[in-house]
């Protein structure tokens, strides 16, 4: 592959720039550890949920989301596709310190399809396919509307122009990481290597080079939804790059991130609103803490002669301890409580 084609538009140049100060936001706010680990899960839930629904997977959020919480065997075929997405996107940090390879690629189409499609999974197709819709009143009378013909039919040159797009990829330093993304984005739908899985397969790899370009996209947000809000539009925007200028492209893909990426900053910042409600101390906790305010410290024999019962007095200061007013010294019946 050579260099994309593309215009350095205001629009493209603005949303590279507005990325870049979203991202420092959300990596400026202070996400406690707990908080972190379930935006995580749930932004790999949503990405799994989104990415094979845009392909035609029928099961919903709800079923998805059970499915992988409650991490039990999937056993239709729409739930192994679920599931290996989920796992590719879980183990996709391994991958982190290496170049982005035919190798890889066929590695990761190949644990898509485990379970799903064995005969095809991994290997580049050797015939050719075109992409397109069925349209008719009948099954009779069908007629199918070709939106795109990939360039090579023939396994040989279909390795060629990966390797050639994953040689650009490694070598291109220059190129800023938004507008490298998206160009590697349409030019693997656009070369299509796999009789089934493209997209998906592009999905992660995309998401592959946000994470070797430092931006945490599994841990602060997801692209897959923005494609969501209006697949047809997704497709249009993908192919009108098939001509040779990716500008068009290039500006809906970037707005696709800024969108994820104001989406996460809304989510993580009603997060920690709700966690510092909730770590707010009762009026019976503030009670305590006036007492040991004045006492230094106290246990919690002290405390339920004074206050509560001895079982009310325990589980107000495990409370303080849990929410971070109070700390706990020993671990015996003579564990005392003073103020953090």
């Amino acid at each position: 592959m050579t260099k994309p084609k593309y215009k350095l538009s205001k629009k493209l140049l603005t949303n590279i720039t507005q990325i870049e100060r979203l991202y420092g936001q959300l990596e400026g706010l202070k996400i406690p550890q707990k908080l972190e680990i379930n935006l995580k899960r749930d932004n790999l839930i949503q990405s799994s949920y989104v990415s094979n629904s845009i392909e035609g997977n029928p099961l919903s959020l709800r079923e998805v989301t059970n499915l992988l919480l409650e991490e039990r065997v999937p056993v239709t075929r729409n739930e192994k596709e679920v599931r290996n997405y989920f796992d590719l996107l879980q183990s996709l940090k391994k991958y982190t310190d290496q170049k982005i390879s035919l190798t890889m690629i066929k590695q990761i189409h190949q644990q898509l399809m485990k379970g799903v499609r064995e005969k095809i999974a991994g290997k580049i197709r050797g015939k050719k396919v075109v992409i397109g819709k069925y349209s008719g009143e009948n099954k009779k009378n069908l007629s199918l509307e070709v939106k795109h013909e990939p360039p090579f039919h023939k396994k040989k040159q279909i390795k060629k122009a990966l390797k050639e797009l994953c040689s650009w990829l490694a070598e291109d330093q220059q190129t800023p990481v938004i507008i490298k993304a998206g160009s590697f984005h349409h030019h693997f739908v656009y070369i299509h290597p796999f009789a089934d899985g493209n997209g998906r397969v592009c999905r992660l790899l995309t998401v592959l080079i946000f994470l070797q370009n430092n931006y945490q996209i599994n841990k602060y947000f997801v692209l897959d939804d923005y494609y969501d809000i209006d697949r047809i539009q997704y497709s249009d925007k993908l192919h009108s790059a098939d001509f040779g200028d990716k500008t068009e492209w290039l500006e809906y893909f970037s707005d696709g991130v800024k969108y994820s990426l104001q989406g996460a900053l809304a989510r993580v910042k009603e997060a920690l609103f709700k966690l510092k409600v909730e770590e707010r101390p009762t009026p019976q906790e503030k009670k305590v803490l006036d007492i040991i305010q004045k006492r230094k410290e106290i246990t919690s024999t002290d405390l339920a002669e004074i206050l509560v019962s001895r079982q009310q007095s325990f589980n107000l200061l495990k409370s303080l301890v849990e929410k971070g007013f109070l700390e706990k010294k020993g671990s015996t019946k003579k564990s005392y409580y003073f103020l953090k």
